[in-house]
């Protein structure tokens, strides 16, 4: 049953990362980025990483997407316009993503792991969040706080640029 719930999550979070970049408004693909963050917590559910999955959620799902839709919202963006349609870009595109599709089947088949069942996670004795804090602020511990820094940037240049519009 985890294992089609995984497939099931799958191909929503999948599906839901091509609505970010295929719908033109600015706030729907605001609201399928956050359907993806969800169904990303629910994979690392069914692998049983809980701690992760409730960190996902309550971080990414909630914490950053108020972010971006602080963002979107301050500027006021508009659904892009259509544009003609260029039929040797799309046809490009069709054949890399069918090369693409076709190389990552050829991997996961060659794969021996692609038809096993998931193994059941290490248990160390300590929980999941000790685990996650000693590995994030120990090993990571200069991208985790990259990342903070990033995330003020851009929220200070959004602020700058929505005030510039108004003079």
């Amino acid at each position: 049953m985890l294992t089609i719930l995984f497939w099931v999550f799958s191909v929503l979070m999948l599906a839901s990362a091509a609505a970010v970049v295929l719908f033109r408004n600015p706030v729907n693909s605001a609201m399928s980025l956050v359907l993806s963050f969800l169904a990303l917590a629910a994979l690392f559910v069914t692998l049983d990483a809980f701690f992760i999955g409730v960190i996902q959620v309550l971080v990414y799902a909630g914490a950053v997407m108020v972010l971006f839709l602080f963002i979107i919202m301050l500027l006021d963006l508009k659904a892009e316009t259509r544009r003609r349609l260029n039929i040797a870009a799309l046809a490009g595109g069709i054949a890399v993503l069918g090369g693409f599709v076709v190389l990552i089947t050829h991997v996961v088949k060659s794969l021996p792991a692609s038809t096993d069942h998931f193994p059941p996670l290490a248990r160390t004795g300590y929980p999941d969040a000790y685990d996650i804090g000693m590995t994030l602020f120990s090993d990571f511990n200069l991208p985790f706080q990259i990342i903070g820094v990033l995330l003020l940037v851009s929220t200070v240049g959004v602020v700058f640029l929505s005030r510039r519009s108004l003079r």
